[in-house]
């Protein structure tokens, strides 16, 4: 049976490791909203030209837009899916739970990843990537066996995101906890918040994460 997971969390609280975790494991798909905006332009559907236009006209995609997106996704079929980066919103997460209902599908497990927003600067400022496979890495906690050199696929992209660093992150927590954080209190009505330590050691959440979908994780 498929398994429909959201991760939510702030800005570099682990979401996108713990998603390549989850695609390894379980084979999840995850739905990134960039990722399917980028996928669709490029397609030649319908819905692909659709969001070429908005795109090109400067304009932001619409909810309506990207929940079509995600319908296409789930008419596919598969083992599951990961909502990565949508809802960012209450308006979004009542649109998200209308498509499931309408698929016949649902949300099983909404996966908070706490963190503590001084020990989230440390994190994100050491924090760099592989511009081949994504892979990611830190100056102190997980650097590249081979300095410049990606442990996975062996290129040499690496790459610092231009918003890494104290200041930006500060915007950017705060749009979270202005759109994004008030999911928390729905999910934990709905009854499928799961809280993780954000903070711990990779394995440690990823090992919490699979305690959740495998139903012995904590509630909130």
């Amino acid at each position: 049976m498929a398994t429909n997971i959201i991760l939510l969390g702030p800005p570099g609280a682990g979401k996108g490791t713990q998603a390549r975790r989850l695609i390894e494991e379980r084979g999840l798909v995850q739905l990134s909203t960039g990722d399917m905006l980028r996928e669709a332009r490029s397609s030649g559907t319908e819905m692909g030209q659709l969001v070429a236009k908005v795109m090109d006209r400067g304009e932001l995609v619409t909810d309506e837009i990207v929940i079509g997106l995600i319908r296409e996704k789930l008419d596919q079929g598969g083992n599951g899916f990961i909502f990565d980066g949508f809802p960012r919103t209450l308006a979004q997460a009542d649109a998200l739970e209308g498509l499931m209902k309408d698929e016949g599908q649902q949300i099983d497990a909404v996966v908070e990843m706490r963190v503590d927003d001084t020990a989230l600067v440390s994190r994100i400022s050491g924090r760099f990537t592989c511009g081949n496979c994504g892979e990611v890495y830190h100056d102190v906690t997980k650097p590249t066996k081979a300095e410049g050199v990606c442990d996975v696929c062996g290129s040499t992209d690496l790459r610092r995101r231009a918003d890494d660093n104290a200041e930006s992150l500060k915007t950017r927590l705060m749009e979270y906890y202005k759109k994004t954080s008030p999911l928390i209190g729905y999910y934990y009505a709905k009854g499928n918040l799961h809280p993780v330590d954000g903070l711990a050691e990779i394995d440690q959440v990823a090992s919490a994460v699979s305690a959740v979908l495998n139903g012995t994780g904590s509630k909130t």
